[in-house]
């Protein structure tokens, strides 16, 4: 398992909600690469709740997207931006649990779409919610003018 560099965290501006750590109320996502496979924890807590203890369905949809997109960045070595996106909400998630886990891999490319499968899991390494998360590829000449991409090797 490798620990991935957040470059975006250089940039002054850089106010990700799912990634920076300059932005007080984001998740502030730090993530690791195994094989192709990329992944973080994260502990929740009350303020993401939807009802009573359990972790809002958007913020569950945020962290899917969120390491979907940094399989684009990392995996596919690019930037991209969420084309589709179908959640599926398997089990509530309490926002006591310890930590979370996300993951997301590739399932496919198609042109310049990428399908990405990614998965939250609870405390107890339940599988709680499932994504398919479809990106939008820029070529990486684009996304180094127009995007700050800072290529492969910043990541690693």
């Amino acid at each position: 398992m490798i620990k991935i560099n957040n470059p975006y965290n250089l940039l002054d501006k850089h106010l990700c909600f799912g990634c920076s750590d300059k932005n007080p109320i984001g998740l502030k996502l730090n993530f690791t690469k195994d094989g192709d496979t990329i992944a973080a924890v994260w502990k929740p807590n009350e303020h993401y709740q939807g009802f009573y203890q359990v972790l809002h369905g958007g913020i569950q949809a945020t962290l899917l997207d969120e390491v979907a997109g940094w399989v684009v960045q990392v995996v596919c070595q690019t930037s991209g931006v969420t084309s589709e996106m179908k959640v599926t909400y398997h089990k509530p998630v309490s926002t006591s649990d310890e930590e979370i886990r996300i993951e997301a891999r590739i399932l496919q490319y198609r042109d310049r779409y990428v399908d990405i499968e990614a998965a939250l899991f609870n405390a107890q390494g339940l599988k709680c919610t499932t994504a398919l998360v479809t990106y939008f590829l820029f070529p990486e000449k684009v996304a180094k003018e127009k995007l700050y991409y800072p290529g492969k090797e910043a990541f690693l």
